[in-house]
């Protein structure tokens, strides 16, 4: 699981986190329901294609990721959603669509919702389906540096 690679990344960075246990659940609305975090504070990540190279893009459960405002924001050519077959290789040790928003131990981009930043605390998969991690949002943009994404 990508909890150890995760775990082991945030304690090199002294980043105080907590972990979250709780019974499998496989969407973000889920997940908030199950962990009692409001949806908001639930970092959902997708994997997207932009321009045929993926890249990640994490947005509180509660929203949609908007593919024509994506494109249009990067001026990117072609912006879809990436397949479960297309991505699943690039996280060999997490569960299939419960990698963390962490990009830059993958490899990926990141692109970050504007409303995601507004909050205090942020809460994402840890690379399996039933456990969280939660951490101050200001630790997730300053290991990650993702792009925020305007409005």
């Amino acid at each position: 699981m990508s909890e150890s690679r995760l775990k082991d990344f945030l304690d090199k960075e002294h980043v105080k986190y907590v972990t979250i246990a709780h019974s499998p659940a496989f969407t973000a609305q889920e997940i908030a329901a199950t962990t009692h975090i409001p949806g908001k504070e639930i970092a959902k990540t997708v994997v997207v294609k932009i321009d045929g190279e993926m890249a990640m893009v994490v947005t509180p459960a509660s929203e949609q990721v908007e593919l024509n405002h994506l494109k249009e924001t990067l001026g990117a050519n072609e912006v879809d959603l990436a397949s479960e077959d297309e991505f699943e290789g690039s996280f060999p040790d997490c569960e299939t669509g419960a990698m963390p928003p962490f990009g830059n131990l993958y490899g990926m981009n990141v692109f970050v919702s504007q409303t995601l930043r507004e909050d205090e605390q942020i809460a994402f998969n840890a690379g399996s389906h039933s456990e969280l991690v939660r951490l101050p949002y200001t630790e997730f943009e300053r290991l990650v540096h993702p792009t925020p994404l305007a409005r």
